[in-house]
């Protein structure tokens, strides 16, 4: 692990994303701790005041209000928890079924292949946020809700992925040794098929970081995912949409954030995917 990140940080661009990426996931998880004020506080006097405005009381609002005079700033600082809990959340979920059907189908074959490959087909038929935007206004709006759809339609990206590896492999013949010798399938594939392709899946779930963030944003935006009283990135640019032209803050900042993070997931899983690659 220490070797990859070294390899990693030879790489300017996908240093500066993991640093990046680091910084957001440390202000979400000490969020409590340095939001200036409460993100829900309304004050309609205060409504609608630009980037570094300070108050009667000598508060700064250093990103200014939004429509109901609710702080941009900590509105964004505590939006981001939000967005990196669904997306670990999601990745872990997804990605654990993922690594599990892509284990069995490549190395069992036969019908068991072709069964959940199948499944694999048919729920590829369905476009992403078409799906998500179904199962969520079935199952309502929550934040267990969203992780809990985002990663039953993401699960197909590590299969197909893991599969591919473990066909690559499967034959070899150290594969062949510990199989004559008589270990178990689960010996086989845990302990000796695993750690061969665990690189690859680790490639898929970086840049899936990125996509479940912004499909997060997205039904947050459509007023389908978080419920509207929790501050979302997603959420924050649906408010502001409609005040572009005289607070244009109120979307511009958030949408820097949710730019500047799945930017920074893709820079390190690019630095990542060539730091991983034996060739």
């Amino acid at each position: 692990m220490y070797s990859t990140l070294q390899r990693v940080s030879q790489r300017k661009i996908a240093a500066v994303g993991l640093f990046l990426l680091l910084i957001v996931i440390i202000i979400a998880v000490i969020a409590p701790l340095i939001v200036p004020m409460n993100p829900e506080e309304q004050n309609i006097v205060e409504r609608l005041q630009p980037p570094g405005w300070t108050d009667e009381e000598g508060v700064k609002h250093w990103l200014g209000t939004d429509q109901l005079g609710r702080d941009v700033l900590s509105r964004v600082i505590v939006g981001s928890r939000v967005s990196i809990m669904v997306a670990a959340g999601a990745v872990i979920i997804g990605g654990t079924i993922g690594l599990i059907v892509g284990l069995v189908s490549g190395y069992s074959g036969g019908w068991i292949d072709s069964v959940l490959m199948r499944i694999v087909d048919m729920q590829l038929a369905f476009p992403f946020l078409l799906l998500a935007l179904t199962m969520v206004t079935i199952l309502g709006p929550s934040v267990m809700n969203v992780v809990l759809v985002l990663s039953v339609t993401s699960w197909i990206s590590y299969a197909k992925v893991v599969r591919s590896s473990v066909l690559s492999i499967k034959h070899l013949e150290f594969i062949e040794a510990t199989r004559a010798i008589g270990a178990s399938r689960f010996t086989i594939l845990f302990r000796h098929i695993l750690p061969n392709i665990i690189s690859p899946f680790i490639v898929v779930a970086s840049f899936q970081v990125a996509t479940l963030i912004i499909a997060e944003s997205s039904l947050s935006f459509l007023g389908l995912g978080v419920p509207a009283s929790q501050p979302t990135w997603g959420g924050m640019l649906a408010d502001g949409r409609e005040y572009m032209s005289d607070a244009w803050w109120i979307a511009v900042f958030p949408g820097m954030m949710l730019m500047v993070v799945a930017m920074s997931a893709n820079l390190f899983g690019d630095g990542l995917r060539d730091a991983l690659d034996p060739r």
